[in-house]
This record gives structure tokens, C-alpha cells and sequence, in this order.
């Protein structure tokens, strides 16, 4: 039967070259949405990890009520000896102590008054450490690597000595900042107090996320702690999987793991609750992880519509074949072939012609879809009023979900239309069959 099936198809393109073309479209634009939502939200994930967030990140608990602020008053203290004790507990993941801060870029002429200043967003870590292979025995990837200061670097080079920092490409042109330059960064202590200190700048930074252009600075953590009375300190201390792909349900383990631990411990001691360390998921800091919930939601309301809209197309297709078939189904029914069968037999022509179609739109948006993650979108021209962790080069994303579901839209589209255009045929009836052959 399935022989016949094809056969019939294959030398009847009349009823199945529309239909096939309308599968393959539709199955196309299926891949080729999905994998480029899926490439917008790991660059998301991915982007957000590596500059903000981590994929694990341990803070106080009262700085983590209070983390948009940047609290430093309320930062890690003792933070070489949680740094070991995370590389000791959970070695699968990289751990790096950072300092966020806030405050004021000052630049100064030749006569070393201001002739330029803008607000700043700073972000320090260990540029320096990495450069005296401090952590070449540690599990550890570079700063300079984890922050691609080496890909975005677009003039001058990156720090080798203290007091050195990089600065992002759009705040750099906005204050007329050159590699080499004298720049004072204004910001306060942990205590509170005014923190005042030169900086040269080593380099320019294009990080291709538009609110880190207009506003990073990027210094040596000890630089910073020095700076803001930070000895032994850290805002906060970042976990990464080696390969930086995010897995959220390990993340979770991990994290209720420790935070059951740390209260176990502090039950025992009877700690500050407030400055107890607090592990959170990538998911669970700044909204991300409703974002990222947002973004599936969107993958299945893109098949869904393609669904809907191809089966009504469809659908039309099959009344049209109905009736160009109309003395074809008559003369199978007046030789004997149940309305049962013929109905099925209509609906093996539907998987058969979606399945055709789905192969050739899912080769099709598979193609656009590696072109893509190759080469990507320069989105930066829509993106310069920003405020998103997304780099301005956005690509598709090729998953194994990539390769089967255009076969969802592909082949349910198609068994809907032609389920429904096909219920005519129990409304014709073998009594009449021989009139209808008589006009």
C-alpha cells in the first residue's frame, strides 16, 4: 500500500508538488527561527555569564539582597580562603573572585586639569595574577580568555603592570582617551570613604555589548583593592563550567548543595546570617532565568503558529485535490474500497508528502542556519540604545532539536489539512455513485 502511495505521488505532482513546496517552506523557516532563537539566547546566557553573572556566582546573603547597588561594604572578607575552599568542594567549576564598582573616569590635560570625565562602571579582576602563573596550578582559565579581552582588544595591549586599565571603545571616544593616557578613577572605599587613584590606560576594549562599551573600565583586582580598602576581599566570586555551556539543573545541585552546607555550619557557629556566603544559578539573579523561560515560550509559539497557518493552507489544498479527485474517490468507492480505507490511504499521502517536504526545508534552514552560526548578524545598529548582555554580532545556534523539528510543523500541518479537507468522503455515498457517473 505504501508503494502505491509513493508511485501515485511521484507521477501525480499535480497533488503533491504544492503541497511538498508549502511543507518545505513552512518546515524551513521552522529551523531556521528555532536555531537563531536558540543562538539570541546562548549569546544572552553566554554574554551574561561571563561579565556579570557566572554560572554560579557566591556572595554574601546581604549583598546579594542588594547586588544592583554594589555594595562592597558588604563583600566577601577572607576571600583567598572561600576561593580555596570552593576549588577544593566543587572542582568541576572555574572560580574567579571579582570587585564590582561605580564612579568617575577623570581625564586630565597637559596642565593636569579635567578635560574630560564620564561615569563608569568598574570591574576588576585578576588580570595580573594570570601574567605571574599565580594560578597555573589551579583547574582555570585566563581572565584576559574568560572576557575575550584578547579578540575585543582594538588599540594599545593589556596590562602587564599594576595600575594599569583597559576601558571600553565607546567610553574611550567619548572622552578622548588614548593607550597610554592618564586617567583617575574617582570612587569610594569599602568604608565608605573617598577613593582616589591614577591609572594609565593599557588598552581599548571593544567588548561588542553596548552597555559595557559605554561604560567599563577593566582594572587588576589587587589594583582595585588597594583602591577601595578591599584587602582579602571580594564583592562577589564567579563559578564556570570549562566548556561555558550552562547546564541550569547541575547549577541548581550545586548550589542547594552548598547553601545546605554553609547553613549547617553557621547553625553550629552561630554566624552573621547577613554575611554568610549565598551560591545563586545564572537563573536566578537579575530576572535571567524568567528570561530565558521567555525565550522557550517563543520557540514553541513560533511552531505553533507555523502549524496553525500551514494545516489552513493545507487544508485548502486538500479541498482543491478533493475536487479535482472528486471521480477518482467516486470510482474507488464504487469498486469497493471502504470510506475508511480510501480516508486512510488519503492521510498516507499527507505523512508522505510531509515527510518529503519536511526533509528538504529542514536541509534548506539547516544550511542558512550553519551559514549563520558561522558568519552571524551585525546587529549594532539596533542596538545602540541597549541595555541587553548581547553582543552586537548575533548568531544561530545549530541544536539536535535543529534537525527533527521542522518534521513537527512538516508533517502535523499536513495530517490536519488533509484530515479535515478529507471528511467529505463519508458524505458521498455508494447509492449515489452511479448517478453521478450517469451526468
Amino acid at each position: 500500500m505504501i508503494g502505491f502511495i509513493v508511485k501515485g505521488i511521484l507521477r501525480d505532482r499535480s497533488r503533491s508538488l504544492f503541497p511538498a513546496l508549502i511543507v518545505a517552506a513552512g518546515a524551513m523557516l521552522t529551523v531556521f527561527f528555532y536555531s537563531y532563537m536558540q543562538g539570541g539566547k546562548n549569546n544572552f546566557i553566554e554574554t551574561s555569564a561571563r561579565y556579570q553573572t557566572g554560572h554560579l556566582k557566591v556572595m554574601t546573603r546581604a549583598y546579594a539582597a542588594e547586588s544592583d547597588l554594589l555594595p562592597n561594604d558588604l563583600a566577601l572578607t577572607g576571600a583567598a580562603e572561600v576561593v580555596y575552599s570552593l576549588q577544593a568542594g566543587y572542582p568541576e567549576l572555574i572560580w574567579k573572585p571579582r570587585i564590582r564598582f561605580a564612579g568617575l573616569l577623570d581625564v586630565p590635560d597637559e596642565n593636569g586639569e579635567t578635560r574630560a570625565q564620564g561615569p563608569i562602571n568598574g570591574l576588576a579582576v585578576e588580570l595580573l595574577a594570570d601574567i605571574r602563573n599565580e594560578n597555573q596550578n589551579r583547574r582555570n582559565l585566563p581572565e584576559a580568555e574568560i572576557l575575550n579581552l584578547e579578540k575585543g582588544l582594538i588599540a594599545g595591549r593589556l596590562p602587564e603592570r599594576p595600575r594599569e586599565i583597559l576601558v571600553g571603545s565607546v567610553l574611550s571616544s567619548s572622552l578622548g582617551i588614548n593607550p597610554g593616557d592618564r586617567a583617575t578613577i574617582i570612587s569610594s572605599t569599602m568604608a565608605g570613604a573617598l577613593a582616589i587613584a591614577d591609572f594609565t590606560v593599557a588598552g581599548i576594549i571593544r567588548f561588542g555589548v553596548t552597555p559595557l562599551d559605554k561604560t567599563m573600565v577593566i582594572a587588576d583586582l589587587e589594583d582595585a583593592r588597594q583602591l577601595l580598602d578591599m584587602e582579602d576581599t571580594a564583592g562577589e566570586i564567579c563559578g564556570f563550567f570549562p566548556d561555558f555551556f550552562y547546564r541550569p539543573q547541575l547549577a541548581a545541585r550545586l548550589a542547594r548543595d552548598f547553601n545546605a552546607k554553609v547553613e549547617e555550619r553557621a547553625g553550629n557557629a552561630g554566624e552573621d546570617p547577613d554575611f554568610l556566603p549565598l551560591m545563586l544559578t545564572l537563573g536566578e539573579q537579575g530576572g535571567l532565568g524568567d528570561m530565558i523561560a521567555i525565550y522557550d515560550i517563543y520557540a514553541f509559539v513560533l511552531v505553533a503558529v507555523f502549524v496553525a497557518v500551514m494545516s489552513l493552507v493545507l487544508w485548502n489544498a486538500g479541498l482543491m485535490g478533493s475536487l479535482r479527485r472528486y471521480g477518482e474517490i467516486g470510482l474507488r468507492l464504487a469498486m469497493g474500497e471502504t470510506h475508511r480505507h480510501l480516508y486512510f490511504s488519503l492521510l498516507g499521502e499527507a505523512v508522505v508528502i510531509g515527510l518529503i517536504g519536511s526533509v528538504i526545508g529542514t536541509a534548506l534552514g539547516l544550511a542558512v542556519s550553519f551559514y549563520l552560526q558561522a558568519y552571524g548578524i551585525n546587529a549594532e545598529a539596533f542596538t545602540k540604545t541597549s541595555e541587553m548582555m548581547m553582543t552586537n554580532l548575533i548568531r544561530a545556534q545549530v541544536t539536535p532539536v535543529s534537525y527533527v523539528i521542522g518534521f513537527i510543523p512538516g508533517l502535523l500541518a499536513t495530517i490536519l489539512g488533509t484530515a479535515v479537507a478529507g471528511l467529505g468522503i463519508f458524505r458521498r455515498r455508494t447509492a449515489g455513485l452511479m448517478k453521478e457517473f450517469e451526468a
